[in-house]
């Protein structure tokens, strides 16, 4: 499988300056073939071929066309196929899409290679912590070596781009050899299967009882609002408002570093402890669409979440299981019965078997079985006689989201090392000894 690993690079004035001037030429470029494609009679459109081949008649007669890399020109016009082909399976199945849309100045933001000898890398200058690349048409720069740069021939797809912030990142698509096999879906027993619930007061709650709180990002969100409010407080276009633009760019990033570091944490955790991990198939979209907790749920970014579980499964030899989510939360984990519940009511009390316990651990319950069914092996049945439970819930073990976010990076840890700094006996059992070894590879996010 392929992984895709990042890298803070420093480019010199010069070369960020030919780098930028060359990804607005392509989106230029990008742009006249949208406009080409769509002038076209509808029964004779050109092709991603027919409009690489146009390539050099555009150059002919708009030189600035044939500045750039003609190879990432060709990366351009591919994408926009690529994206037109995204938009007509969405029309087949039955979204109202409309056409690809003309991107304005700095809207594009990034220049694609995928050939290798577009690329060159230079282990042997810059010391331990720098090492030096090359893109064709662009130059030379300095690469933070914060993990072990690929070889030249190693590296599938090379993507240089400058985020809103001003910084520039290099993102290299390698190949990963030597994964883990998953183990047999009759292999697994019931004690390394578990049943993830995703919400907003705790983030997840397991099939274990373990509950994660979600992050207090309340300070980075203030800072956010004032930094907007001086924004709108400048003149749209002058200096004092690109620079306080970058001041906006740096609160958003670091809100989606605090969140996007928490999920790797919580992600990589589930896939070494378990081998098998159930989860629900959410669809996000109509849930925020909805006035009640939208913006919560948008914070909380549950697809991206189970994105990274599906992407960290394959590199970690366990199965997801992505199950319907609907009724996870009313039906009785013990006989099945359905109950409705508003939403402040935090307790499943099934009023057929008896059954109580917390309501996000019954859903979790739910969605573990639910996975289970999907591979044959699903909820015993039994009478709810032996399946009632006592009125109060078995003691849960909470995690405070705060010492996950404390853990510190468990991707960037060596192996054996420890870099906890949070209390250990504040973790319960199995995220401590995920903290405390971090037995991961280096390049896991």
């Amino acid at each position: 499988m392929q992984t895709t690993l990042r890298f803070r690079v420093s480019l010199s004035d010069a070369v960020a300056s030919e780098a930028w001037r060359q990804i607005d030429i392509l989106r230029q470029i990008r742009n006249h073939a949208v406009r080409d494609y769509y002038n076209a009679d509808y029964n004779d459109q050109p092709s991603d071929y027919d409009q690489q081949k146009r390539l050099k008649q555009w150059g002919n007669r708009w030189p600035t066309f044939a500045v750039p890399s003609q190879h990432a020109a060709q990366q351009a016009i591919s994408q926009i196929h690529t994206d037109l082909d995204g938009l007509e399976e969405r029309r087949n199945n039955g979204h109202d899409v409309g056409r690809l849309r003309w991107q304005g100045r700095g809207e594009c933001r990034s220049v694609s290679y995928n050939q290798p000898c577009r690329w060159n890398v230079d282990h042997n200058t810059g010391g331990e912590r720098f090492v030096r690349f090359r893109l064709e048409k662009i130059g030379w720069f300095r690469i933070r070596a914060n993990r072990p740069v690929p070889d030249a021939d190693e590296i599938s797809e090379a993507i240089l781009k400058k985020q809103n912030t001003g910084e520039w990142y290099l993102s290299l698509v390698v190949e990963v050899e030597n994964t883990p096999a998953k183990p047999g879906l009759d292999e697994i027993g019931p004690q390394d299967c578990v049943g993830v619930d995703l919400g907003i007061t705790n983030y997840i709650h397991t099939s274990d009882n373990l509950t994660v709180g979600t992050l207090d990002l309340s300070d980075e969100y203030e800072r956010l609002r004032r930094e907007q409010r001086q924004l709108s407080r400048k003149e749209r276009g002058s200096h004092n408002w690109e620079d306080q633009r970058q001041q906006v760019a740096k609160a958003k990033r670091e809100i989606k570093r605090k969140v996007l570091d928490y999920q790797h944490k919580l992600t990589t955790w589930l896939v070494t402890e378990y081998d098998l991990v159930a989860v629900e198939d959410l669809d996000v979209k109509p849930m925020l669409e909805d006035s009640q907790n939208a913006k919560n749920k948008q914070d909380a970014a549950w697809s991206r979440f189970v994105n990274l579980l599906e992407y960290k499964a394959d590199l970690h030899g366990t199965h997801v299981m992505t199950v319907n989510p609907a009724g996870t939360t009313k039906d009785c984990a013990s006989c099945g019965v359905a109950t409705n519940k508003p939403l402040w009511v935090r307790e499943h009390s099934c009023p057929a078997c008896g059954h109580t316990q917390d309501r996000d651990l019954n859903a979790a319950t739910n969605i573990l079985n639910r996975g289970l069914k999907q591979i044959g092996a699903g909820r015993s049945e039994s009478p709810p006689m032996q399946t009632a439970l006592a009125t109060s819930a078995p003691h849960r073990e909470a995690v405070d989201a705060k010492c996950v976010d404390e853990v510190g990076s468990l991707g960037a840890w060596p192996r054996g090392s420890s870099r906890i700094q949070c209390p250990w006996w504040r973790l319960p059992d199995r995220l401590r000894r995920v903290a405390t070894h971090g037995e991961y590879p280096n390049w896991i996010g």
